[in-house]
């Protein structure tokens, strides 16, 4: 069962130790079956419920899953960045539209408010035991929250949106609990819900958002938690339109103990309304993140949601970091009260690009999407073949693969840096590449 591997250790905590030590050396697996907890505890001689400790404590820690009958098995190894790993070299000579960075040119300097910021800090200097949260840039951020219809609740700050869903997610769910996710949808999410010991249940989307009936689906099927993106989703651009939310929140509603996330991912770069779908639910979270629309080194994000929840994360962010840096938030501050992004400007410019290239593909036959933000998704009939086609045409574009558990193939183009004489260019580039288009749900 274990081939030459013999667990050891007396207690539950070195009996735990033992099997993360062989899984990270590789002795052990993924998918290897362990032996039954009473067997185990004969060999090693000790009670089976010193065993069962063992087990329980492994499968927290995500090291190992349990499937009745079947046993226990070595989960497949935590993710990290693997799907971040899934790109291409870029020669010299072609273009990279594939990072899904923002604009250098739309992003405001920085400078003015750092500075402002180190004043600020000069005149009253951060110490230990202030409020995690700076005030004005509380009633900045809830003003904004309010204007759009996100429904009352606490501030919180944390390192970008990602590190507010693994927080969200830390607070509620246990190893083992099922995560609605959108497919395609963020890669770095996709492989964060596996990294926590969470089983990610994937949901169609079209460019209206999640569909009603991969919902549906979803919460039949028992996930305790939905991750969704409100605007500008990565990598297809969708955004939720009024009736979809209505859809949206009616199955949730029927699920009140279901833990909802939303990421407003299009905040300061679109100009379609927001639409929110919180408030059904008992436990819901809304994140926004500064780094589309500001710069993705400000590392910053605002996090609302039910005090509940709000008040978890923000605990155990006490336990940690201890709160995100006072100096960047005023720094938002700044940018906010200065005017620094001009909201409209940005989303026409990469509306432009955008609705330009879906057009020119459009035109050439070819199948693509981006209601919202600076992405553009193609399906493609082979995804390999696509992305080397496009790389010997001059043109770099992300693998769907970075993006998909279940979704059919296709490739990510990032607008941002396309000018008008390129969109002729990469659209014949594409649909040379492209092959027949599949049907028109992504998902």
């Amino acid at each position: 069962m274990l081939g030459e591997y013999r667990i050891t250790g007396r207690g539950a905590a070195e009996i735990s130790a033992s099997v993360e030590r062989a899984v990270g050396a590789g002795e052990l697996v993924p998918g290897q079956l362990l032996p039954p907890m009473r067997e185990l505890a004969t060999e090693l001689g000790v009670n089976p419920n010193t065993v069962a400790a063992a087990y329980r404590t492994l499968r927290e820690r995500g090291v190992i899953e349990t499937s009745g009958r079947r046993g226990s098995r070595i989960r497949p190894r935590p993710a990290s960045t693997v799907r971040g790993s899934i790109r291409v070299e870029v020669p010299p000579g072609v273009r990279d539209v594939s990072e899904g960075n923002p604009d250098p040119a739309l992003l405001p300097p920085l400078h003015e408010a750092l500075a402002a910021a180190a004043r600020h800090g000069a005149e009253r200097p951060g110490l230990y035991g202030q409020a995690p949260v700076d005030p004005e840039f509380a009633r900045l951020a809830r003003a904004g929250l309010d204007a759009d219809g996100v429904p009352p609740g606490p501030v919180a700050v944390t390192s970008g949106s990602l590190d507010a869903i693994e927080r969200v997610l830390a607070a509620h769910l246990r190893p083992g609990d099922a995560v609605a996710v959108e497919d395609p949808g963020w890669g770095a999410l996709l492989d964060l819900v596996p990294a926590l010991g969470l089983r990610p249940v994937p949901m169609g989307v079209d460019d209206d958002g999640p569909l009603p009936g991969a919902l549906a689906e979803a919460l039949r099927a028992g996930v305790r938690a939905v991750v969704v993106t409100d605007r500008a989703q990565n990598p297809t651009g969708a955004a939720i339109g009024a009736a979809r939310a209505a859809a949206l929140r009616a199955l949730l509603a029927a699920h009140p103990g279901v833990l909802l996330i939303e990421d407003d991912h299009g905040h300061h770069i679109v100009d379609l309304p927001l639409h929110p779908l919180a408030g059904v639910t008992d436990r819901w979270a809304l994140v926004r993140s500064t780094a589309k629309a500001y710069g993705p080194d400000l590392r910053l994000a605002v996090l609302t949601g039910d005090a509940l929840t709000v008040d978890r994360v923000a605990g155990r962010q006490r336990l940690g970091p201890g709160w995100v840096s006072r100096i960047l938030q005023h720094a938002v501050v700044h940018l906010w009260t200065s005017g620094a992004v001009d909201a409209a400007a940005v989303a026409r410019a990469y509306g432009e690009r955008r609705d330009a290239l879906v057009a020119a593909l459009a035109d050439r036959g070819v199948e693509a999407h981006g209601r919202s933000g600076m992405n553009v998704w193609v399906p493609v009939a082979d995804e390999t073949g696509a992305v080397t086609r496009l790389l010997n045409a001059g043109w770099a574009v992300a693998p769907g693969a970075r993006f998909r558990l279940a979704a059919p193939p296709g490739v990510r183009l990032t607008v941002s840096e396309l000018t008008a004489g390129d969109i002729g260019p990469v659209a014949d580039a594409l649909a040379s590449a492209a092959g027949p288009a599949p049907a028109r749900t992504h998902g």
